[in-house]
């Protein structure tokens, strides 16, 4: 079989934002603060599957909040060393290198030295007002500048990942505003993902049904990519990678039903479950394979 990512979960559902339309939705507690153990000897099975497939690409992603288990992102990334993928990303929505900045810097230069090359931070918008109703409606949020200038400090490629909700992210404007921030903070990459209507709790639903992005709105942001860049890469079920006035720009394809394909050598991404489970699908519990 051949992937295109490797997808390694990491802690729990846990997570300290409070995302509408989010998977999780679960804030920490004493039980979805334990740890899970991870299955290493399945991990190497993992890795050596992704070698072979070709992968060049690691992501260190959760069910909720991965930095609330930082030594497990270490312990992750110390056992890929030998495995020598070239890229490795870790998402996050990185409100805790704000909130916890001094035990955070220690982390960050650690896993550079580990092999982290990329953060990918999702945001709903550029504009604090509109982040912080999404991610901390009864709190502060991040200054995003800041944060990744902070990240560009010790030697990271930044991803802005944008999950484009209306009246938020849904009009051409608004990604044009998106894209120039990006450009002017020296992002290296931004990935614009219209909200995934089909695959979230049902507490989400209605928010979602409410807040998705109509087919002319995917369609007027499409034409604008088409019209003002360059188109530089078509990844199969991935999405469409263009040059925008200098700015790298994935126009994302969501994660729903039409990623799939059923040719074994087409597989969009192995995910490592820490029990040491390993499958192709997020939802689907058919798909497994160890």
């Amino acid at each position: 079989m051949k992937f295109k990512i490797f997808s390694v979960l990491v802690g729990t559902e846990a997570c300290i934002a409070s995302c509408p339309f989010c998977v999780s939705g679960v804030l920490p507690n004493e039980n979805n603060m334990r740890c899970p153990e991870v299955n290493w000897r399945n991990f190497d099975i993992a890795c050596n599957l992704a070698n072979r497939s070709n992968v060049n690409t690691v992501v260190l992603t959760s069910r909720g909040e991965p930095l609330l288990f930082p030594d497990q992102i270490t312990d992750y990334l110390k056992h890929l060393q030998p495995y020598k993928f070239p890229f490795i990303e870790l998402q996050t929505n990185g409100i805790l290198f704000d909130k916890k900045k001094e035990i955070f810097m220690d982390y960050l230069g650690l896993w550079y030295q580990l092999g982290l090359t990329t953060v990918c931070l999702s945001v709903v918008s550029n504009e604090y007002n509109k982040n912080q109703e999404n991610y901390t409606p009864n709190g502060t949020y991040m200054d995003l500048k800041e944060i990744i200038k902070l990240l560009h400090s010790i030697g990271y490629s930044v991803r802005l990942a944008c999950v484009m909700c209306k009246e938020i992210t849904s009009k051409v404007k608004d990604m044009e505003e998106f894209i120039l921030f990006a450009k002017s903070n020296l992002v290296e990459q931004i990935t614009l993902r219209p909200v995934n209507e089909e695959v979230r709790r049902p507490s989400a639903a209605q928010w979602i049904k409410q807040r998705k992005l109509s087919d002319s709105d995917k369609e007027d942001i499409k034409n604008y990519l088409d019209k003002n860049g360059t188109l530089l890469l078509d990844l199969d079920r991935l999405g469409l990678i263009y040059d925008i006035y200098g700015q790298n720009v994935m126009f994302s394809c969501p994660l729903n039903i039409n990623i799939r394909n059923t040719d074994p050598d087409k597989g969009r991404q192995l995910i490592f479950f820490q029990d040491g489970h390993l499958g192709y699908e997020w939802e689907k519990a058919g798909g497994i394979l160890l």
